[in-house]
């Protein structure tokens, strides 16, 4: 395990966006660059990195509306998944969230994502008895 685990910087944007298309959590109708840079405008969230010497290997992205925090983005590098580096950035996560008061977290999984559930599942993470409803608002989105 063992990660060295800060919060993200500029010059870290081209790995994080690798990563997370290599962990297949960018979609067509996402930007990441601008998920980053909307991040790291806010007061409310935080995009972490967690290097293993000097490779970027993980991330997860954390925020809260002041009363829910919300998880995004956590991705491992896949050669180096299956080590507890998930559960480290996950705790990272938890811990800026609880030293902001946040009494709550929530994450979103996308439907078959059966690894993603007993990952989350494995760290004490529920479903949730609600439906999640969205709407885009623009017209370059089509799911």
């Amino acid at each position: 395990m063992s990660l060295h685990i800060r919060t993200y910087r500029e010059q870290d944007r081209d790995a994080v966006i690798a990563l997370w298309e290599r962990c297949g959590l960018t979609r067509p109708w996402n930007d990441p660059a601008a998920d980053i840079e909307l991040c790291v405008r806010s007061r409310e969230a935080s995009l972490m990195v967690g290097y293993k010497e000097d490779e970027l290997i993980a991330s997860v992205m954390v925020g809260h509306d002041g009363h829910r925090g919300w998880i995004y983005y956590l991705a491992v590098q896949p050669g180096h998944q299956g080590h507890g580096h998930g559960r480290e950035m996950m705790t990272e996560a938890e811990l800026w969230l609880t030293s902001r008061g946040i009494p709550k977290v929530q994450l979103m999984v996308r439907t078959g994502n059966q690894s993603a559930e007993a990952f989350y599942g494995a760290l004490g993470y529920e479903a949730q008895d609600v439906t999640v409803f969205g709407k885009w608002l623009n017209d370059t989105s089509t799911s």
